[in-house]
């Protein structure tokens, strides 16, 4: 059975940014694969519509049967406001806190991001799942494209 992992817009962005695009594929290819079921959110879809036209495109050329889109609920808004509430994050993390939000509820294996400021952060992880645990969900596991490709290759 494939892993079902939260992809949130940094991952699509991270194609096309020398930085991190070798994990960044490497990651797409385990999702062509059918390895990885690449989750996503109606928040990002929303995100994507102002990205440059090549990573729209890389987008919408995915294979569907390798992808599950959810939505962001009413539960999810106030999950990620919560999130702030308790200062994980700032305000102006709010969408950031939202997608993590919606990665719980769905219950996703793992949310991958590229964002170490606010999200793969372990300080910032403890605090959402602590926020998670508070209320009653269950912990979310974060991490970078790194950490799911960067050592397959290593003995």
């Amino acid at each position: 059975m494939s892993s079902r992992f939260y992809f949130d817009t940094s991952i699509f962005g991270g194609v096309f940014d020398s930085e991190f695009e070798e994990e960044t594929l490497l990651l797409f290819e385990k999702v062509k694969l059918g390895n990885i079921i690449c989750v996503y959110s109606d928040l990002t879809e929303k995100e994507l519509r102002n990205a440059p036209i090549n990573v729209r495109n890389f987008f919408q050329q995915l294979d569907n049967n390798f992808l599950e889109r959810i939505e962001v609920t009413p539960e999810a808004f106030k999950l990620g406001q919560a999130y702030i509430d308790a200062n994980v994050v700032g305000q102006t993390s709010l969408d950031d806190c939202i997608h993590i939000a919606t990665a719980t509820l769905s219950k996703v294996d793992i949310l991958i991001n590229w964002n170490f400021k606010h999200i793969v952060n372990i300080f910032r992880i403890r605090g959402y799942n602590s926020v998670n645990l508070r209320l009653g969900h269950g912990t979310l596991e974060i991490r970078s494209p790194k950490d799911i490709v960067g050592y397959e290759n290593e003995g």
